[in-house]
């Protein structure tokens, strides 16, 4: 958990990793440095297995972010 940058797509971000809901799930909130992009998501760990929700955009978008991120480093907190 905690603030990381990293690239993707060929831009450079600010991601947030939280824990939410009591620990069973985890809040993943990325901006891209430039303003051009933002990524927010929410991923519940169910007896039924993980479920993921976007938070006001396809599934897809978060998706391709997550597969695509590389931390460069973590930021000081």
């Amino acid at each position: 958990m905690g603030t990381f940058y990293g690239t993707a797509h060929g831009r450079s971000y600010v991601a947030t990793r939280s824990t939410v809901a009591d620990g069973r799930g985890e809040k993943l909130v990325a901006e891209a440095l430039d303003g051009s992009d933002y990524i927010s998501l929410n991923i519940y760990h169910l007896a039924s297995g993980d479920r993921l929700k976007p938070c006001e955009m396809p599934a897809q978008k978060v998706i391709d972010f997550v597969q695509a991120f590389v931390v460069s480093e973590q930021a000081e907190t």
